[in-house]
Formats: structure tokens, C-alpha cells, sequence
């Protein structure tokens, strides 16, 4: 049966069509291609069309699309995309292993340094830290991380805001529970404030005059519609099968679980829910996930280069 992936989530002719009122030739063939964008938006096919008309090598920026135990359900290139174009950084961590923003630097360094990289996804964090430094923070023990948990929840976050320094509190947007948090686990484990550490960020690994960016801007109607039916070519392209395959050696706490739609298959397998149930769950986690994929573009990378999608056919 024929793998679908992100590439190809809606029919070929479909997925090509925006392709093809792009002007490939604004893009210089001597500069890495940065592509961003939300889950479903057609990265992959752009990112294909460039290596076939310009040379070059696809490198991944998605979180879970490192795995090597979701092909499917992660929508990673498909077999035939990988033979079209050279791809790194696909598939090759088991998917019980850690692995941060940090691994993934070393891992790109030395194929920037070598060979021309188009280089897609849709963790924001990636692109950032590829082009602004990483600030190298040390990681939370899970006794604080746990105890930040079980404060936020009996006292709420604000207990935790309350005891950040004023510096920090300028610094990160308050109202956000997720980045109070990490603020207080932050200086809860170094004993140093959060800005302190991100003032003295390294280098980034790119300079801007050494790479192009495009930021596909998707209307949300269109990519709803489009995660809905992405979801069923996954079930039809053998997710199932994935998820049964995934069954003996599944760990929700496993790094690769954070797969959309792989806790709702198990539930599945396992016979705790129907497949309907799994598949609206998916969609709308999907959704949920594309959401906060276009606010942290907002927020972080609003100075790149926009693709708005769809594109209309008649432009």
C-alpha cells in the first residue's frame, strides 16, 4: 500500500497546485532554505520542489519526525519522497530516547558546513535556535519539574510568578502558564534567573546572510480541512498496523508518544475506544497543536518571509 505523508496528505495534483506560482527563481541556489509552517501546510512538497530545480539536501525540523517508530502517524516523507531527494535527520533516534533542541544542533552543524540545506518543519524551537543561539540551560530534575506540577495545581501558577524577580517578569509574558512555569524550574534548579541564561546565548549556528526563510501562513478553515482528511490517508496508509506494531513496546511516557494520534490508535488497539472516537480526538488534537504552531510563529517569527495558503489557482 502507498505511504501518505505530509507531503502528499490531499492528492498529488491537489498538493502540487501552490507549488506552482512560486517564483523558484527569487530563492539563490547558493543559500540554505529555512521552511516553516503548521502541521498539514505542505512543507514537504515545497521543500522537494526546491531540491529538484535547485540542488539540495532536505533536512528535518519536526520534533517527532526524528523517530524511527511513527512514520506514518509523525508524517514523515515517504519512501518514494526520500528517493527523490536526499533526506537527513528522519527516523533515525529509537523512540525511547531523549532528545532535545540541543542533540539537534550537533546533529545539523556539520551537514550545514558541507552541503546545501533546505532544512523543514514545524517546531518553531528548531528554527530559533538554529538562528538566534541556543541558550544552554541546564534540564529540570524531575523532582522539580513534579514539584512545579503539584504547586500549579493546588495553588495555581501565579504562586510561581510570584516568586520571580522582576528582571524575569519583564521579560517572559506572564499570562502564560507553561513559560511562568518554566521561568520558576529554571531558576528553581541553577539558582540563576532565566535571562541570565539567555543573555549569554552562544552564536546561532547561521548568520542571516546565509539563508532564506519562507513561513507558510495557512487560513485556518483550509487547514482544518485538510488535517481532518490527512488524518483518514494516515488510517488508510496502515496506521493502524503502526500503532499494533508500537502496542508491546508502548510507553506513554516514551519521547515519541507525544505523536498525535498514537495514545488514541493504542486506546484503540486496546479496545478503550472506537475508531471514530480515536480519529476525532486525533483531529482535534491536530488542530489544537497546529494553533499553538501558527502563536509561537507569531510571536517568534514574524520577521520571515510569508507564503499565504491557499494559494488561489487563477493568481
Amino acid at each position: 500500500m502507498r505511504d501518505v505523508r505530509e507531503s502528499d496528505a490531499l492528492d498529488a495534483k491537489t498538493q502540487q497546485r501552490p507549488l506552482a506560482v512560486i517564483d523558484l527563481s527569487k530563492i539563490p541556489s547558493d543559500k540554505h532554505v529555512l521552511i516553516a509552517g503548521p502541521t498539514a501546510s505542505g512543507k514537504s512538497a515545497l521543500a522537494l520542489e526546491i531540491a529538484a530545480k535547485q540542488g539540495g539536501v532536505i533536512v528535518n525540523a519536526d520534533a517527532l519526525q526524528i523517530y524511527d517508530n511513527w512514520p506514518i502517524l509523525s508524517a514523515r516523507p515517504s519512501a518514494e519522497d526520500e528517493a527523490a531527494a536526499p533526506h537527513r535527520l528522519y527516523g533515525h533516534i529509537s523512540g525511547d530516547q531523549a532528545y532535545s533542541v540541543g542533540h539537534w544542533l550537533r546533529e545539523i552543524k556539520p551537514i550545514l558546513a558541507s552541503e546545501r540545506a533546505i532544512i523543514v518543519g514545524g517546531t518553531g524551537l528548531y528554527f530559533t535556535a538554529l538562528t538566534e543561539g541556543l541558550a544552554e540551560i541546564p534540564a529540570t530534575p524531575d523532582a522539580t519539574r513534579e514539584e512545579a506540577n503539584l504547586r500549579v495545581k493546588a495553588e495555581g501558577f501565579e504562586s510561581l510568578r510570584d516568586e520571580l524577580d522582576a528582571e524575569t517578569l519583564s521579560r517572559i509574558d506572564v499570562q502564560n502558564p507553561m513559560r511562568v512555569q518554566r521561568a520558576w524550574e529554571v531558576l528553581r534548579t541553577t539558582g540563576k534567573p532565566i535571562w541570565r541564561w539567555q543573555d549569554e546565548t552562544p552564536p546561532s549556528l547561521l548568520h542571516k546572510n546565509q539563508y532564506v526563510t519562507c513561513l507558510m501562513e495557512a487560513d485556518k478553515t483550509w487547514l482544518n480541512a485538510r488535517i481532518e482528511q490527512r488524518f483518514d490517508l494516515m488510517l488508510k496508509a496502515g496506521a493502524l498496523d503502526e500503532a499494533r506494531a508500537n502496542l508491546e513496546t508502548w510507553d506513554p511516557k516514551a519521547p515519541s508518544a507525544k505523536t498525535i494520534g498514537a495514545l488514541e490508535l493504542i486506546r484503540h488497539v486496546q479496545g478503550e475506544l472506537s475508531l471514530d472516537r480515536a480519529r476525532e480526538l486525533a483531529t482535534i488534537l491536530t488542530r489544537q497543536y497546529a494553533k499553538r504552531q501558527r502563536t509561537w510563529f507569531k510571536s517568534r517569527m514574524s520577521h520571515w518571509k510569508k507564503l499565504p495558503l491557499p494559494i488561489r489557482q487563477d493568481s
